[in-house]
């Protein structure tokens, strides 16, 4: 269980920032009022973040999560060929995910396709369900979560910031004490990169501020891997509890909120799962049945592997 609360989670995580994306927060606050945006439109619209989330989830499917990682990789990366050319792909995708789909599509093999100067938050913001899928096997998922960055984002820092957002949601998934998020993140990702590991430190430095707004300047604004989930940890750390105020406090932001709250989102769901989740945000939710599909197929091909270990 928990794919269902996890996609939920990001996707109207996404659908809450996509609304604030792009705007500063006293910009926000003149749009919606002083407490910001509340609560996602109806119907609650995602963006790409969730898109490329679905299409990576389901190239993975595609593949068999016991796929070699060539395999794994192919699949998912045609997925995202798939996304690239879909009608729906017009929410502001990055420029970056644009250019290495459209690499791979010519011919590049995944592993080169990637950008190697990028580290925007592209493929971390995507990454949740790998932290599912492969949340029994710490080595793996930094392997395929790796990878899955490297189809879009070669840079050191996007890597590890698409490993450290997939393990987020795996901590949560197994019932780690939040306190302990931080921590072991940084030991997961030791030596994948000095910028992401800065990112992370930060949110230790301004955790405890009274002023959550000047907390979010300390961080960042997430166009960039590590920040955004930097941003995401520090949401979730503030409100471990209480998954609208997290993803409130997410979209409510300067710079790429909805990168942010998705990331934020899809933590949040797998730590307090479905029901912490309004239900008239799900019913809102775009593509609701498909988000349960996939998500049930997600379930069963971890129940599988299980049984094949």
């Amino acid at each position: 269980m928990g794919a269902q609360a996890i996609l939920f989670g990001l996707a109207l995580g996404d659908a809450l920032g996509y609304r604030t994306e792009f705007l500063t927060l006293p910009q926000i606050k003149r749009l919606y009022g002083a407490q910001g945006i509340q609560e996602p439109p109806h119907p609650a619209l995602y963006t790409d973040d969730t898109q490329m989330t679905l299409a990576l989830a389901q190239g993975l499917l595609d593949a068999g999560l016991n796929a070699p990682l060539d395999r794994l990789m192919r699949a998912v990366a045609q997925r995202f060929v798939e996304w690239r050319h879909s009608p729906e792909n017009n929410r502001a995708p990055g420029t970056t995910c644009l250019r290495g789909v459209a690499r791979f599509e010519k011919g590049m093999s995944w592993r080169a396709a990637g950008i190697v100067d990028s580290k925007g938050c592209g493929s971390a913001m995507r990454v949740a369900t790998i932290g599912y899928l492969y949340r029994d096997d710490d080595e793996r998922l930094r392997e395929v979560a790796a990878a899955s960055s490297a189809i879009t984002h070669r840079h050191p820092t996007a890597l590890a910031a698409a490993v450290g957002a997939a393990y987020l949601v795996k901590l949560a998934l197994m019932g780690v004490p939040p306190n302990e998020y931080m921590r072991r993140l940084l030991q997961f990702t030791d030596g994948m990169s000095d910028e992401f590991d800065a990112a992370i430190y930060r949110v230790g430095h301004c955790l405890n501020w009274g002023s959550e707004e000047a907390a979010l300047d300390h961080i960042g604004q997430g166009w960039v891997g590590e920040e955004a989930v930097a941003l995401a940890l520090y949401c979730v750390l503030r409100y471990p509890d209480d998954y609208v105020a997290c993803v409130r406090r997410a979209a409510n932001s300067n710079g790429d909120s909805d990168s942010i709250a998705c990331i934020a989102g899809g933590i949040m769901g797998a730590r307090l799962g479905l029901e912490a989740i309004p239900e008239a945000w799900r019913a809102r939710c775009e593509k609701r049945d498909y988000l349960i599909d996939v998500a049930l197929r997600m379930e069963k091909a971890q129940r599988e592997m299980r049984k094949s270990e």
